[in-house]
């Protein structure tokens, strides 16, 4: 499998937008994952139900979530990934959304790298339960 060789850098010193790229494919997995997990089977709702938990808003409020349970290292990654500016602005968001879901990409980006598997469950278990107060809200 392609994640199991030794990386050969740093995460820490990765471009944050590099390490939100490798987020943003974790969290779209692990959101993809739950969803199935929950019992969707029909593509089409799991597909619109994904785009809906992936999208900017909801990952900021993830980041919001966030704050407090963060170590210093944690931290200093989600808020170089928050301040990082991208070639292009957001598809239809609010810019402060986007930066604070690119924030919340890089620490997960940042977490899968360092091959922290117990705290990137956690960070990913905080994501499911804001996830589950936007289902539980809409039903």
């Amino acid at each position: 499998m392609f994640g199991q060789a030794d990386l050969k850098v740093n995460p820490v010193e990765l471009p944050s937008l590099v390490l939100a790229y490798i987020g943003d494919a974790v969290y779209e997995l692990a959101v993809r994952e739950y969803l199935i997990n929950r019992g969707l089977t029909n593509v089409n709702k799991l597909h619109r139900e994904a785009v809906r938990h992936v999208r900017a808003s909801t990952q900021a409020r993830v980041f919001h979530a966030l704050e407090g349970c963060l170590d210093k290292t944690e931290e200093a990654v989600a808020r170089r990934g928050r301040n990082a500016k991208s070639g292009h602005g957001p598809r239809g968001n609010n810019i402060i959304e986007y930066r604070h879901s690119t924030g919340f990409e890089s620490l997960v980006g940042y977490l899968y790298l360092q091959r922290d598997w117990a705290r990137l469950e956690k960070i990913l278990s905080l994501a499911r339960e804001v996830i589950e107060q936007e289902l539980d809200s809409n039903t």
